[in-house]
């Protein structure tokens, strides 16, 4: 008669009991590292929208050992989470080959599992002065399609606090556009002074032969798809510049040089100047006739 009401006790005990396993920052980095997949709640105490993420997560943990042998873990108050979103905790993060992409939704299992399963690989791609035309073809056509680029640079806070983001806006658009980055810093430098860039972040969607310019200071990832899907109709297009040939490239780098070298180019005219003018002065000297001098009549008569 008692054993029912027992039973049902200590099953409820055991489901409630049942959590993530707790990491600190230092071990999270470690599992990154070693681990192909990992998924990491970022928690607080007293979280009840947390306490939600959790249960979700935890119900999937046996999914996500079965179908791509992923760890899953929390880390309560950390100092990583800034680092990947500017929200407060929960944070849920699926780390694939130490990249990270934000779910970005509500704590649904269905969701999380169709999230993770259909973004096993990282969705954003990586562009240099080598690879940037050939796989855009944004002055020839454009047959590989529409590219949102992110131009960055490895100092740039902004620009690693951003790489989740942009990850989960890659995810969002991925049937639609590709999405991609170039360092500004090393490998792309050709490629930012071609569109302009002076600054990071900056972001340019290609479309249709036409470049739009994201002049948006709102750096979430809803204003990152609105803009991609629709909001760079607002904006105005422009031309796509041409790629600079060899030769392009030698005169922008002597100019450059004599830019930055302005006063030595200064001292040298000057002194060039100066030169030249004792030059045409001693010539004239020398061709100057000397006038003979006069002989008093007294002296002729000796």
């Amino acid at each position: 008669m008692y054993i029912v009401p027992v039973f049902y006790v200590l099953l409820i005990s055991i489901n409630f009991s049942a959590s993530l396993k707790t990491v600190h920052d230092d071990d999270l980095m470690n599992l990154i590292r070693s681990e192909t997949y990992v998924i990491t709640l970022f928690s607080s105490k007293n979280c009840a929208e947390c306490d939600n993420f959790e249960n979700a997560v935890t119900s999937l943990e046996e999914e996500f050992t079965k179908s791509f042998n992923g760890k899953a873990v929390k880390v309560i108050n950390s100092q990583l989470t800034r680092l990947y979103s500017p929200t407060k905790e929960p944070l849920l993060v699926f780390f694939r080959h130490g990249i990270p992409l934000l779910y970005n939704d509500v704590p649904s299992e269905e969701l999380i599992l169709h999230t993770f399963l259909n973004n096993k690989e990282p969705v954003v791609k990586e562009l240099n002065d080598e690879t940037f035309e050939h796989l855009t073809q944004a002055a020839t056509g454009a047959t590989t399609g529409d590219w949102f680029v992110m131009f960055y640079s490895p100092d740039c806070v902004d620009c690693q606090r951003l790489q989740a983001r942009w990850e989960t806006v890659g995810a969002q658009v991925k049937s639609r556009m590709n999405l991609a980055r170039v360092n500004k810093a090393v490998g792309g430098a050709a490629t930012a002074d071609r569109f302009g860039i002076t600054e990071v972040p900056s972001f340019i969607l290609f479309k249709l032969g036409k470049l739009y310019r994201y002049q948006i200071k709102k750096y979430d990832i809803a204003s990152f798809v609105s803009f991609a899907q629709e909001w760079y109709k607002n904006m105005k297009p422009e031309r796509i510049p041409l790629p600079k040939t060899p030769f392009d490239e030698l005169v922008d780098n002597v100019v450059i040089n004599l830019q930055e070298n302005i006063l030595l180019v200064q001292i040298t005219a000057a002194m060039f100047a100066a030169t030249l003018a004792i030059y045409v002065l001693l010539k004239f000297m020398k061709r100057t006739p000397q006038k003979p001098k006069s002989t008093k009549k007294g002296d002729k008569d000796k």
